[in-house]
C-alpha cells in the first residue's frame, strides 16, 4: 500500500483488535536533516524543565488555543474502516488537550534526564491514511509531544529500547542496532478474573512489584512489567515465563486444550482453587455454557470415562433444558453409580475443564519477543472510541470496560464543565498566585486513570533512582513529580 510519507519506514495495517507489524520490515533511510538529528541530540538541560513549575502538563480548554498549538501534518485525513466516527480534528484536540505526554515520557524513560531508556525506544506510529511509520524516537517529552500532534496518529504502539537510537540504523555503518531492554508484557482476554491470577502469579512467583494493568479498549487487558530485571529479560527467559502462564492451548489429537502433569504444579494447583468460584458462578450460573448440544458434547469429550459420558447423555437428552449448574453437579452425582471409575481421573478432568474455561487466554507470542510492539497505554481504540486507560491493580475486580468514557465522552465533558464554570475556575485566572491551575484531564472521567497513572510512575521512577545514581545521573524523586 504505497503513502507519500516524509520520514522512515511505512508498513500496511490491518484491522484485528491487537495488530502485530513484522518484527523486522524493509527498512529506508532516516531522512531527518543533520541539523534536525543534531538539535534533537543536543537538547540543552534547561529547556527539558522550563515548565515544570506551572504544572502545565496539558494545554488549556480553549478553542482558539486548541488551533493555535499545532496543525497536523500534510498527510490525507482519511477515516478508517475501523472507526470512521473518530475524525481528524478529534484526535487532534484530545492529544493536545488530554494526553499525559510527560507522564508517559517518564513512564518509560524511569526518570526525568533523558536516558537511552527513551531516547532509543522505538515507537511504530498509526498514521490517518492507514499507513505505519516504524522506528520513531523522542529524545525529550517535548519532542514526544511536538511530533504525536505533528502526525495526528490514529494511536502508537510502543517497542523495544535499542542498542542505538533506531532513527540512527542507516547513518551509522558498522553500527549494529539490536533490542537490549523492554517491559515484560502480557495480552490476555479480559474477564472477572483474569488479572487478578496473572498478576498473582507475576508477583508471587516471580516476584515483580511494578505491574502496569492497561484495558486493551476493546475485550482485552494488557500487563507492562517495568521492574528493572523485567527490562532486561532475554527473549529464550520470557519465553519460558510465557509458557508457565500459558495453561490453555490449541487442542491436542484427543481435542483437549489444558494437558497438565500430575501432580499440579503449585502455580496451577492455586490458579484451579481461584478460579472455581468464577466457574461455578460465571461459566454455570451467568453464561449457562452447556445449555446448547455442542456445548454439552465438548463438555463430555473432556470426560475420561464412557459409560459416565453414556449414563449423563440419556440424562440430559430426557431433560434438555437442565440448567448448566445441575449437569455439573450430574457429574459427581452419576460418577457414583458408575462401578470401575478411577476417582482421581475424573476429579483431574473437572479441575482441567475448569481451567479450560476460566484460565486467562494468553497471546503468548506478545510475551516471547522484546521487538514485539504493543499498544500505548491512554491511546484511542480505533474500534470503540473508548479509551486505552490504566487498570488500578487494588480494584482490579471492579473494573467495569464498560465505563471507561470514550473520546467523545471526553472532549464534550470539557465543554459542559466550561460552560457551567465560571472562567476564572475553568481557565486558571485563580484569585490567589498560590491557587493551581486547573488541567482540562481534572474536568473528565479520565481524572482517576491519569491520577492513578502517575502514582505507578512515581513508585517506579523511586525504586529506579539507586540505578540511575549508578549509571551517572543526579535526578532526585522529587524533581521528577513536578508537573
Amino acid at each position: 500500500m504505497p503513502h507519500s510519507v516524509s520520514s522512515n519506514e511505512s508498513v500496511p495495517r490491518d484491522h484485528g483488535d491487537n495488530e502485530v507489524l513484522p518484527d523486522a520490515p524493509p527498512v529506508a533511510e532516516n531522512t531527518d536533516t543533520p541539523a534536525e538529528q543534531k538539535a534533537e541530540a543536543n537538547v540543552k538541560l534547561e529547556d527539558l524543565f522550563a515548565d515544570d513549575d506551572d504544572d502545565d502538563e496539558f494545554p488549556a480548554s480553549s478553542a482558539a488555543d486548541v488551533k493555535m498549538r499545532s496543525s497536523p501534518p500534510p498527510i490525507p485525513a482519511v477515516a478508517t474502516k475501523e472507526s470512521p466516527e473518530i475524525d481528524a480534528e478529534t484526535m487532534l484536540a484530545f492529544y493536545q488537550r488530554l494526553f499525559p505526554f510527560r507522564t508517559m515520557f517518564q513512564w518509560l524513560n524511569h526518570g526525568v534526564v533523558p536516558s537511552p531508556d527513551m531516547v532509543n525506544r522505538e515507537f511504530a506510529v498509526f498514521l490517518q491514511n492507514q499507513a505505519v511509520l516504524r522506528y520513531q524516537s523522542y529524545a525529550t517529552a517535548d519532542l514526544f509531544r511536538q511530533e504525536i500532534l505533528r502526525f495526528n496518529p490514529t494511536r502508537f504502539e510502543i517497542g523495544p529500547v535499542y542498542s542505538t537510537n533506531p532513527r540512527d540504523r542507516k547513518s551509522r555503518p558498522g553500527t549494529q542496532m539490536k533490542p537490549v531492554a523492554k517491559e515484560l508484557v502480557f495480552d490476555i482476554d479480559m474477564t472477572d478474573y483474569d488479572d487478578v491470577l496473572v498478576d498473582t502469579a507475576l508477583r508471587e512467583d516471580f516476584g515483580f512489584e511494578h505491574i502496569l494493568w492497561v484495558y486493551s479498549g476493546r475485550r482485552g487487558a494488557h500487563a507492562w512489567v517495568g521492574d528493572y530485571k523485567a527490562r532486561q529479560l532475554s527473549d529464550d527467559r520470557r519465553k519460558a515465563i510465557a509458557g508457565y502462564l500459558e495453561v490453555v492451548k490449541g487442542n491436542d489429537k484427543s481435542g483437549k486444550r489444558v494437558n497438565l502433569k500430575r501432580p499440579l504444579h503449585p502455580h496451577i494447583a492455586r490458579s484451579v482453587k481461584i478460579l472455581e468460584p468464577h466457574f461455578n458462578q460465571t461459566t454455570l450460573i451467568d453464561q449457562d455454557i452447556f445449555l446448547q448440544d455442542e456445548s454439552v458434547e465438548r463438555l463430555l469429550s473432556l470426560l475420561p470415562d464412557k459409560k459416565l459420558c453414556d449414563a449423563l447423555r440419556r440424562k440430559w437428552d430426557s431433560t434438555p433444558e437442565r440448567s448448566s449448574t445441575n449437569k455439573w453437579n450430574d457429574i459427581v452425582t452419576l460418577a457414583k453409580t458408575v462401578s470401575g471409575l478411577d476417582p482421581k481421573a475424573l476429579r483431574d478432568a473437572r479441575y482441567d475443564i475448569v481451567l479450560e474455561y476460566t484460565y486467562p487466554r494468553l497471546d503468548a507470542e506478545v510475551s516471547k519477543k522484546m521487538i514485539h510492539l504493543l499498544k500505548s497505554p491512554f491511546v484511542v481504540h480505533p474500534g470503540t472510541g473508548r479509551i486505552c486507560v490504566p487498570i488500578d491493580g487494588r480494584n482490579i475486580e471492579e473494573f467495569d470496560p464498560l465505563s471507561v468514557p470514550t473520546v467523545t465522552e471526553l472532549l464534550n465533558e470539557i465543554d459542559e464543565y466550561d460552560g457551567e464554570t465560571p472562567l476564572s475556575a475553568s481557565n486558571g485566572e485563580t484569585s490567589s498566585s498560590s491557587e493551581r491551575k486547573m488541567q482540562d484531564y481534572e474536568k473528565t472521567r479520565l481524572k482517576p486513570y491519569v491520577d492513578y497513572f502517575r502514582s505507578f510512575v512515581a513508585n517506579l521512577m523511586k525504586d529506579e533512582q539507586p540505578r540511575k545514581r549508578e549509571r551517572g545521573g543526579e535526578e532526585t524523586i522529587s524533581d521528577a513529580m513536578e508537573f
